[in-house]
């Protein structure tokens, strides 16, 4: 198909953000948030993943919207993670700042394509 997911900024953010999500859970509890915020965090960029592979917009935009909603679920969780005092101030940072790239560039990107639609 078409779309190279690699050539996409959303992406590559995408990714980092997975990979920050691991390596600074690595010391949670076995039990609950860990897993859950893992999961949230690779369903990002593979859900971005699998919307290049679509072959209509439609379903392209669509499967970018469930990442966007994932990625939401990353942000809530790593709020919580420090709440729960999980991680400390710049762990929190570290996280949080990934997810603010990730999220301009996937909300830019969704933006885009669906005006890019509409046209």
């Amino acid at each position: 198909m078409g779309r190279d997911h690699r050539k996409l900024r959303a992406f590559e953010a995408a990714d980092t953000l997975a990979q920050v999500v691991y390596k600074e859970t690595a010391d949670y509890p076995e039990e609950g948030i860990k897993d859950i915020l893992r999961h949230a965090a690779i369903r990002v960029p593979t859900n971005i993943v699998d919307g290049c592979a679509r072959s209509t917009m439609r379903e392209y935009i669509n499967c970018l919207t469930v990442a966007f909603g994932a990625l939401r679920e990353v942000g809530y969780l790593v709020e919580l993670s420090e709440k729960l005092e999980y991680i400390d101030e710049d762990r929190f940072d570290v996280m949080n700042d990934a997810y603010d790239e990730s999220a301009k560039l996937l909300a830019g990107l969704i933006r885009s394509l669906k005006e890019r639609k509409s046209e």
